[in-house]
């Protein structure tokens, strides 16, 4: 499985709103930036570490840590080590699956695309150059780190992103995937801008996107836009094996069922 994308951290102190706009609090910004040092990690994070990456220095961090670390936002690593984050911060993750709209509504959607597929199907959130995982229903050849609500995949060489794009004018889509650090996952993955446009066009024509093998060797997968007012709240995405599939057979089994419930999806929105 290709690396976790994150999204880039919160801008810097010397760029914050702050200095333009009188209702922004440059302190909660700061917190913020010290939970982001964490978005790229390996393991626990030192003090230093944690001003480095959130671009403050040492006293600041400190005491945001300590406060951060006596709200359960931040705790300390194995023997006292270091910092990781805190249990506190997956209340925030539930209360915004729980109280999202399209989540609430695809769960039942999508347990029953799961029932009739029998494959692996994913909601994702659009977040531009990348779409993050909001429900995962796994099949039985799933990482640990594929599994994870939160993981982020980019939306140029993948089933869920160019589908989302597909909803987009052509011009803002293509903004969108010249400024993504293109990379190539496989040696199938499209590194062509145009190349990758006409793939978002052809999804745009039918429907739906279908991937073979540009993000993960020896699969297949479909994705479906999720789309309010002509902009794109997410994607359905359905994963096969090409051990068990040929791209055909997945397509005509698992196409139609990905689009019909996308469409109920977004007739309950």
């Amino acid at each position: 499985m290709a690396s976790i994308l994150r999204a880039a951290p919160p801008a810097s102190p010397e760029n914050e709103a702050g200095d333009h706009d009188a209702l922004f609090v440059r302190t909660a910004g700061r917190a913020m930036r010290v939970l982001s040092a964490f978005h790229h990690a390996g393991g626990p994070l030192s003090l230093s570490e944690i001003a480095a990456s959130a671009g403050i220095d040492r006293s600041a961090a400190q005491r945001l840590v300590h406060t951060l670390g006596k709200l359960g936002y931040l705790r300390r690593g194995p023997s006292g080590r270091g910092y990781l984050p805190g249990i506190r911060i997956l209340d925030t993750t539930l209360d915004l699956l729980r109280l999202d709209p399209m989540v609430q509504n695809a769960t039942p959607v999508l347990m029953e695309l799961r029932k009739n597929v029998r494959e692996r199907v994913d909601l994702s959130f659009f977040d531009e150059t990348r779409l993050v995982y909001a429900l995962r229903m796994q099949s039985k050849r799933e990482t640990f780190y594929a599994s994870l609500v939160g993981h982020s995949v980019p939306t140029y060489c993948t089933a869920g992103g160019r589908a989302a794009l597909s909803v987009m004018p052509d011009a803002e889509a293509r903004g969108i995937v010249e400024r993504t650090p293109i990379h190539a996952y496989t040696s199938k993955t499209l590194t062509d801008v145009d190349e990758i446009m006409m793939q978002i066009s052809h999804a745009r024509e039918q429907g739906y996107a279908v991937i073979v093998e540009e993000f993960v060797q020896g699969e297949v997968a479909i994705g479906v836009p999720i789309s309010s007012g002509g902009h794109p709240l997410g994607a359905i995405h359905v994963a096969g094996s090409l051990s068990e599939w040929t791209p055909e057979a997945f397509v005509d089994r698992v196409a139609p069922l990905a689009s019909e419930a996308a469409r109920a999806i977004v007739g309950s929105l």
